[in-house]
């Protein structure tokens, strides 16, 4: 397996992240309530896996590989992904923040929740969707497949150093029990 197929595979799962969110947004922007406890794992799951181990393959190991081949960093697609990973990290913060208003019971905290999440909705969407189509077929075409095997190991040590072992498969069954709950 190339390294940009597991990052695309990885994906699929942020992918059913967000639809996950977007249900739970739809809910609360109803005015219903939504469990705090569903707002707090999926939070988990967008700062841990998406950004502590996806986005750290990515940014520490992939970019840099990219880079050594003679991809520049400012101006191309790297940069374009750096700063939509850093745009997102706004997002999430908010998220944050609206999720510790929600279970204080502060009503505002509904509507924050709700324009952070379409905003990170919108905005992941599309950077998967870059990365998928244009910046994963790049790699592909310029790393061979020594580097691509050495960027595997590589991102075996960052996903059991920032998440630990078996973190990765508890997240999958979190998204399987909250995407049967919201009915995705």
């Amino acid at each position: 397996m190339k390294a940009t197929q597991q990052l695309k595979e990885e994906h699929q799962g942020v992918l059913l992240g967000l639809k996950i969110l977007e249900k739970i947004a739809q809910k609360l922007k109803k005015g219903e309530r939504v469990d705090p406890d569903h707002l707090k794992q999926l939070l988990e799951f967008l700062t841990v896996f998406v950004d502590k181990c996806h986005h750290s393959k990515e940014e520490e190991l992939l970019f840099p590989a990219l880079e050594k081949v003679g991809l520049p960093k400012e101006g191309g697609p790297v940069g374009v992904m750096l700063l939509e990973h850093n745009a997102g990290r706004g997002c999430i913060k908010g998220i944050k923040e609206a999720v510790s208003l929600y279970e204080q019971g502060e009503k505002s905290a509904a509507l924050k929740f709700v324009s952070n999440a379409e905003n990170y909705i919108a905005l992941l969407r599309e950077h998967i969707d870059k990365e998928d189509n244009i910046l994963y077929q790049i790699a592909d075409m310029h790393l061979d497949e020594k580097a691509q095997d050495q960027l595997i190991k590589e991102f075996e040590k960052i996903e059991t150093e920032r998440i630990g072992v078996g973190k990765h498969e508890q997240f999958h069954q979190m998204l399987n029990d909250l995407g049967k709950i919201y009915q995705i």
